[in-house]
């Protein structure tokens, strides 16, 4: 049994926007056996647009019922049925949006005729619900209303039912209903070739372009949660829509996993990726220094070709931000951070937060051991280093290389052909840019992960 449903709102985005009418029809796998429609109060005003796309105006709307008033019906109405829609992520997420106010959890299966028509009517010029209607000769009347969309949806559907009865046929729309949460563009068969392993994957629109990137240590179980959430703004759902394809890269490494991502990122600026983006470049640092007293310091500066950077941040407001959650971490003295300009103690000083290096007050070891444990939370603790760690397959090993505390890329190495010298292992590194980003991976991957081996460069001296 199939509940075909078609849904009129006041825009695109179901976390904001309102139905203003919904159709229902009962399909029994041979006819249409029972219906139900009514126009619903949005409770706001329906923008103009809507209005002369749709022909529904607030006057229409203003004693309709309102969605509480209506839930029950739908609720009875689709129990236990396929619910069935044309692009069903769009109705459904308004309806689950709807009911999600009201505290309710609606849940029903689901099956997309726009999915469903491409694989069983191929080669259409397009799969718009317009579209195929005209191809097909199926009746649309009243375009965009929900009644005459979900009529034309339910000819549609019945068509490709009554297609082919053969069990391949049976089971692909038995295979539709349980793949319900894949973007149209993409195939159940796509998403169980995909890798159980680490890496990096893409995914592009149908004229190729990489929308996203991102990465996971289970490709193929990290996209199926992409797939299952429920999207519900108009930026979410279009993404999910424009979906056509997934590529990926496999890396063997979580670390190398995260530093391509993060460089694919800031390479491509894929549009649905909101973090990241920002360019490789960087314009001001972090510096540290030791005062005529022995005190180190730290300070923000810009950053020049010559200098070198404990750690790079974008523009200056947020490389003081940055100084500024280090000296609350770790009870620094504003003055040795270059907050304080003028003499006297510091502002932290009389609110107890400063232990009196500004005055000379606290002994220079213990200061300068807490500047250093602040310096070792965003700074690499080596200057010259190797990480060692899994490859892409049994034979090979991964290989990252920061050098003079920065980074310069990472490469893949088979230990019976490779030499075990830093050189040997320095050859098969591919360079990347440093940044920020980077630098923030490599750190927090140093201090969690104990697997890895770490080789510095000056002794080629390996530490577990």
């Amino acid at each position: 049994m199939y509940a075909v449903v078609d849904i009129e709102t006041t825009g695109s985005r179901p976390g904001d926007d309102r139905i203003t009418e919904i159709a229902i029809l009962i399909h029994d796998g041979e006819k249409v056996i029972r219906t139900f429609t009514s126009l619903i109060n949005p409770e706001r005003s329906i923008p103009f647009q809507i209005s002369q796309l749709t022909g529904i105006t607030d006057e229409m709307v203003r004693e309709a019922p309102r969605f509480p008033e209506v839930a029950r019906q739908i609720v009875e109405f689709t129990g236990g049925m396929v619910f069935v829609a044309h692009n069903v992520r769009f109705d459904y997420s308004f309806l689950k949006a709807e009911f999600g106010s009201l505290g309710y959890n609606y849940s029903r299966k689901t099956l997309c005729t726009v999915r469903l028509s491409r694989k069983l009517i191929p080669g259409l010029p397009s799969y718009s619900l317009g579209k195929l209607c005209e191809s097909l000769k199926i009746p649309l009347k009243n375009r965009h209303r929900a009644f005459g969309d979900a009529e034309a949806t339910a000819i549609l559907l019945d068509r490709m039912l009554k297609l082919d009865q053969s069990p391949e046929i049976v089971h692909y729309i038995e295979g539709e209903i349980k793949a319900q949460t894949l973007p149209p563009r993409i195939t159940r068969d796509q998403v169980l070739a995909l890798p159980e392993s680490i890496g990096v994957y893409y995914f592009l629109d149908e004229r190729g372009q990489i929308i996203y990137v991102g990465k996971s240590v289970n490709i193929r179980s990290r996209i199926i949660q992409h797939f299952a959430m429920d999207y519900k703004s108009r930026k979410s759902i279009e993404f999910k829509e424009r979906i056509a394809d997934i590529s990926f890269e496999l890396t063997g490494s979580e670390l190398v996993a995260l530093l391509l991502e993060s460089d694919e990122i800031k390479r491509l600026k894929p549009p649905y990726n909101t973090a990241q983006k920002r360019s490789g470049g960087a314009f001001w640092g972090l510096y540290e220094d030791v005062d005529k007293s022995g005190y180190v310091t730290l300070r923000a500066d810009r950053v020049t070709g010559n200098s070198e950077p404990l750690t790079t941040l974008e523009n200056f407001q947020k490389a003081q931000n940055f100084l500024y959650r280090k000296i609350e971490q770790f009870g620094l003295c504003l003055q040795k951070c270059g907050l304080h300009k003028t003499g006297g103690p510091c502002f932290n000083f009389h609110i107890r937060k400063c232990s009196g290096a500004c005055l000379g007050k606290e002994s220079v070891t213990d200061y300068n051991q807490r500047a250093g444990q602040a310096i070792q939370s965003f700074s690499f603790s080596e200057e010259n280093f190797l990480i060692i760690g899994p490859g892409r397959n049994k034979d090979e090993k991964s290989v990252v290389c920061v050098e003079s505390g920065i980074y310069k890329g990472f490469g893949y190495f088979e230990p019976e052909s490779v030499g075990n010298q830093v050189a040997d292992l320095r050859s098969c590194v591919k360079y990347y840019a440093h940044n920020r980003d980077i630098q923030k991976i490599i750190c927090g991957h140093l201090r969690k992960n104990q697997k890895d081996r770490l080789v510095r460069y000056e002794t080629g001296e390996v530490m577990q």
